[in-house]
């Protein structure tokens, strides 16, 4: 993304303590250049409450321009500052499709963050030596990441925003069936979970970057598939497709039913559940339902696609972690944690390829009916 299409958000007014204000590192600077110094300015702060900024910092380092990176946005929580990072790998005007990831749309769903982190680890490293891999990234896909969507939700450990809204209950969507009572988002107080924000005000910044990223991607015309990495419900691993505001089918599910199958054929010992979200539980304000219905009425083709870490697993075998919030959402110990790091390295591999090889897998003509009568038959049948 160019600069000139950042949104404009006064950060003068945001008053820097313990926290160094990434202002001041900002000057003439690159913005990774910028990022790199407000990190190691705030080092020990990071390290122990945003561990994963640290991480991308390091990450970025060793990439050696491998990346390209840019801070989209800087949001506050107590009068500190903190950036939202956008990274890159190849070209996105020249490519002919974009793989787009998001992680930690809610905060305390900090184990998204860290295993797109893993896996960006591997690509980076198979960037350095496999050449196949690499002449990829020169022109037929490009990988849009936004691996810190909620920087403070993830420094406050809560599902919400800075301000107690939950950016996944926030887009301008109503649910045309009922949607369970608060968890399918609720405008009562911001002191409950699930708060979708006041009706009629501008949008959370996280989401009007959100937004422009989504809108900045699609209206090139290029064919994307999006992954939004999140932790927290269910026993299984669970790939969700929308919608999660109706039970109805959505108008690609030709497309989802052609990938699932792809999926299946190439790995059929897999262990997740790949099903419309509605399937689970319907809600209000779903990002993805809207970003899908909008990119569709401008002509484009956006796939959204959500993994769901099934975390109840995690609280099984240790239920001593029902004592802390954040053990609901994430692995704490520690053989765990480092397996749910490798295990989802083989689907991320898999969409990197799928998007790649999108008009190869696509349905068309009598196949598109032939995948919209499966998936009716296994996703709706009531």
């Amino acid at each position: 993304m160019d600069k000139s299409s950042k949104p404009s958000i006064d950060d003068n007014q945001l008053v820097p303590g313990q926290v160094e204000s990434i202002n001041t590192a900002l000057n003439d600077q690159s913005d990774a250049q910028a990022f790199h110094l407000y990190v190691q300015n705030n080092r020990d702060f990071l390290k122990k409450h945003l561990p994963e900024m640290y991480r991308l910092d390091k990450l970025m380092d060793h990439s050696e321009g491998i990346l390209g990176f840019e801070s989209l946005a800087h949001v506050s929580l107590d009068d500190q500052q903190y950036p939202i990072p956008f990274l890159t790998l190849g070209n996105l005007n020249q490519c002919k499709t974009i793989f787009f990831i998001t992680a930690a749309i809610h905060g305390v769903e900090r184990i998204g963050t860290q295993a797109l982190l893993a896996w960006l680890q591997t690509v980076i490293q198979r960037h350095r030596w496999d050449a196949l891999w690499r002449g990829q990234f020169e022109q037929d896909i490009a990988i849009a990441i936004l691996p810190m969507m909620n920087p403070t939700g993830m420094i406050k450990n809560t599902r919400c925003n800075g301000n107690g809204v939950d950016l996944n209950r926030h887009a301008p969507i109503d649910a045309e069936d009922p949607v369970p009572f608060l968890l399918g988002g609720q405008r009562i107080s911001k002191h409950i979970p699930w708060y979708r924000g006041r009706k009629g005000v501008d949008a959370e910044i996280e989401f009007q970057i959100l937004e422009k990223t989504v809108d900045r991607l699609t209206q090139t015309g290029k064919p994307v598939i999006a992954l939004d990495i999140h932790s927290g419900f269910g026993f299984r691993d669970q790939l969700w497709i929308p919608y999660a505001y109706r039970k109805q089918p959505i108008n690609d599910v030709a497309i989802y039913m052609a990938l699932k199958i792809l999926w299946e054929r190439n790995y059929p010992h897999h262990n997740y559940a790949f099903e419309p979200q509605s399937s689970a539980y319907l809600s209000h304000g779903d990002v993805w339902d809207y970003f899908h219905r909008k990119v569709q009425a401008e002509g484009n083709l956006l796939l959204p696609l959500t993994l769901e870490m099934g975390s109840w697993n995690w609280v099984k075998k240790r239920p001593v972690q029902l004592l802390s919030f954040s053990g609901l959402f994430h692995p704490t110990v520690p053989h765990r944690h480092a397996r749910v790091l490798r295990q989802h390295l083989g689907l991320l591999d898999f969409l990197l390829a799928a998007t790649r090889n999108f008009e190869a897998w696509r349905p068309r003509d009598d196949q598109w009916y032939a995948m919209e009568q499966v998936a009716f038959s296994m996703w709706y049948k009531n």
